[in-house]
């Protein structure tokens, strides 16, 4: 019996530093940091990873291990209507990454809680974003200046971050939409100054086609001018060439030239099987008419 009660009470003793050793020590990895709050008031703060002791049973409010990220946090800003300078809507979406870097600060402004930091950020980056849209005009809002912006967002969010014990890394815009009405008015903006833009490249080509037209013409008549005058030219010659050969030809055979003469007049004569001639038989034009019967009556005898 005594033995039974020796080994109960050896169980519950053993028991009793189980339990000690397993809430006496906690870790801390590389992507942590760990505020201790004994008694519900802050105590240590452990940025490095390790194992570390605290004093155990949590549940009686000795210490008590809160763990936050040490990596880099984003939060999203979604569908956010912001106005420009000259009354005009944008509807953006909008991202801030930030990193706790005091996580006593953070516990004692927000009791450790991020989901309370973030809300506070998320309420400070509205009304920053509001604020420096309000004073761009809409087109700026697009232009290069936006990197500018951004860094007063940062600036604007940094002094209330650092109250809670928070850096700020960065803030962008990831989406830019123009609202509804901005985008119809836009496009009918857009499509009136590109029909205008078209109508003035179309006056324009016909501007340059008619110019381009009227020099064809001009070149295609000095062209055919010139070729005429060319034509008009060697026709001359050559028929000052013709002259001087058919005079040739008659100073060396006048009779063989004559012959010749009279067959050129008897075959632009007769051309056509329609052609009838009144004449005497006894007309120089059949003379050579004449000769050729008279050949062939001599060949019969």
């Amino acid at each position: 019996m005594i033995e039974k009660r020796s080994y109960i009470v050896f169980l519950l003793i053993f028991s009793l530093l189980v339990g000690l050793s397993l809430t006496s020590f906690f870790v801390v990895n590389v992507r942590e940091q760990a505020v201790v709050i004994r008694f519900g008031k802050i105590g240590s703060v452990y940025n490095e990873p390790g194992i570390y002791f605290k004093m155990p049973f949590s549940f009686l409010n000795f210490d008590r291990v809160q763990y936050l990220q040490k990596q880099i946090l984003s939060l999203n800003l979604d569908s956010i209507r912001v106005q420009v300078a000259d009354g005009k809507f944008y509807q953006i979406d909008a991202m801030m990454t930030h990193r706790i870097v005091d996580p006593m600060l953070f516990c004692q402004s927000v009791s450790c809680d991020r989901i309370i930091a973030e809300a506070r950020l998320r309420t400070r980056l509205d009304a920053a974003l509001r604020r420096v849209y309000g004073l761009r005009r809409f087109n700026e809002a697009l232009s290069k200046q936006r990197e500018v912006m951004m860094m007063e967002v940062r600036d604007d969010l940094r002094l209330d971050a650092e109250k809670l014990g928070i850096s700020i890394e960065d803030v962008r815009v990831r989406r830019t939409d123009l609202t509804q009405e901005v985008s119809k008015q836009t496009y009918d903006r857009m499509k009136a100054e590109r029909l205008a833009e078209s109508e003035l490249i179309r006056a324009r080509g016909r501007e340059e086609g008619q110019r381009r037209m009227s020099i064809a013409d001009r070149k295609a008549t000095q062209i055919l001018a010139e070729a005429r005058r060319y034509s008009e030219v060697n026709y001359g010659q050559g028929e000052a060439e013709r002259e001087r050969i058919l005079s040739a030809v008659f100073k060396k055979d006048p009779e063989f030239f004559e012959f010749y003469r009279s067959m050129k007049a008897y075959a632009n004569s007769l051309n056509s099987s329609d052609t009838f001639f009144v004449l005497s038989p006894d007309s120089d034009f059949f003379k050579y008419f004449d000769r050729s019967q008279e050949k062939e009556t001599n060949s019969k005898k």
